[in-house]
């Protein structure tokens, strides 16, 4: 039988559509089997992280316990100004030479106040916080309890700058305070107004910085900044010892007063956007209306210090220092002879290029920018009760042309090796 090609048999037309319902049968399992397997997932919210950790380092200083907690009663006056965001505040403070505790300062939103949180307590036999293992073990409970994208770290007490410890364990002679002599130590004068070795008043409470360096390194830690709220700290052999450890190095040329870092007005510079021309500016502000109106501070970028080294060292090398230019230099201190005097003064001096000087002047602006600096018009020394002008200020001190002899070991610095 003959029949057009348009039309089918009825019982091919029934396979065709049998065929047809269940391919889309199977097509519809398959999708449902697809929700199935991959169902509608609700987003998990992203664990806020941490910004930045600031720990507060307060190791046994004997006669400065009080100024420290005045400093962090000034920190929690901060931040229950509602200073934080996104970072959190550790203190370690140590109450004696063996007992110490590790606290966070919180932001309490219900009343708007600061509280304490206690995070460790520590007890000592021996004063480990003066060694590597000691500091780095202080640091790894902070990285623990507070972890964060950047770590920074101020650092109270009393300081003699890069000085090591055991330079100073040989006391020379006790005299009397009289401004004409400096046997002793500036934290030992008795004097109506007291200033801030990076510890306390007795070599077994000391810390060497390169202990530090080391101990930071061991961590595991770049700090953003350390801010050494401790006597004569702004030098470039400190900030040479720590340029590996610390992206920025906020510390004084001259002895600080034993009040400390104005934490109060510059905990806002010090957390979140860090600024550092603020952190001067706000102390700054601070003591030049101080009853005694004295301070200094800066602030280095480490990463610039090695292109300054290779500077220094052409310099050195074609330049000797003239002994005679000594009592002309910019000092920063009441000791005699000075330790701490004013690196930009000192290569002025020394080096008499004017071309290689200028390039010189040009790194020392980018290790030390202008704007990061400030002094107030006066440096008030305790060991000789004295307030002495600042007529230049580069930030940055050095001990290289001094002949104290606490300074006799200047020449195994890792400044003096770069340089010379």
């Amino acid at each position: 039988m003959k029949y057009n090609a348009f039309f089918l048999p009825i019982w091919k037309i029934f396979f065709l559509g049998m065929v047809i319902i269940l391919s889309s049968l199977c097509t519809a399992c398959s999708d449902d089997e697809d929700k199935i397997e991959e169902p509608d997932k609700k987003e998990e919210p992203e664990e806020i992280e941490n910004s930045q950790t600031l720990l507060m380092y307060m190791p046994w200083s004997n006669n400065l316990t009080g100024f420290f907690k005045i400093n962090i009663a000034d920190m929690e006056d901060a931040i229950a100004d509602g200073v934080l965001e996104n970072e959190r505040v550790l203190v370690y403070l140590a109450t004696s030479a063996k007992q110490a505790s590790l606290f966070e300062l919180v932001y309490n939103a219900a009343d708007g106040t600061c509280e304490r949180k206690m995070v460790k307590e520590y007890e000592y036999e021996e004063p480990v916080y003066t060694t590597t293992e000691g500091i780095a073990s202080i640091l790894n409970d902070m990285k623990t309890y507070a972890p964060a994208t950047r770590y920074s770290m101020t650092i109270g007490g009393h300081g003699l700058g890069w000085v090591p410890v055991q330079e100073t364990r040989v006391l020379l002679p006790k005299a009397s305070t009289t401004p004409s002599s400096s046997p002793i130590y500036h934290w030992e004068a008795k004097g109506p107004h007291m200033t801030r070795y990076f510890g306390g008043t007795n070599s077994t409470y000391q810390t060497n910085v390169t202990t530090l360096a080391e101990a930071i390194e061991k961590a595991g830690i770049i700090m953003e900044y350390i801010l050494f709220d401790v006597c004569y700290m702004s030098t470039i052999e400190v900030a040479y010892d720590l340029r590996h450890v610390t992206r920025h190095l906020i510390a004084s040329t001259s002895e600080v007063m034993a009040y400390g870092m104005p934490y109060k007005n510059m905990a806002q510079y010090l957390l979140g956007d860090i600024d550092y021309e603020g952190i001067s500016q706000a102390f700054y502000n601070y003591y030049i209306n101080y009853s005694l109106p004295c301070g200094t501070i800066a602030t280095t970028i480490t990463a610039e210090l090695d292109s300054l080294a290779t500077l220094v060292r052409e310099i050195n090398t074609h330049h000797k220092w003239d002994a005679s230019l000594y009592k002309t230099l910019q000092h920063f201190d009441g000791y005699t002879p000075h330790i701490f005097l004013d690196y930009g003064d000192y290569v002025s001096k020394l080096c008499t290029d004017s071309l290689l000087l200028n390039r010189f002047n040009t790194q020392l602006e980018c290790v030390v920018p202008s704007a990061t600096r400030a002094h107030t018009p006066d440096f008030y020394s305790a060991l000789n009760m004295i307030r002495t002008p600042i007529r230049t200020f580069c930030g940055l001190a050095t001990s290289d042309p001094s002949f104290h002899q606490w300074a006799t070991t200047k020449t195994e610095t890792n400044w003096y090796k770069a340089t010379h």
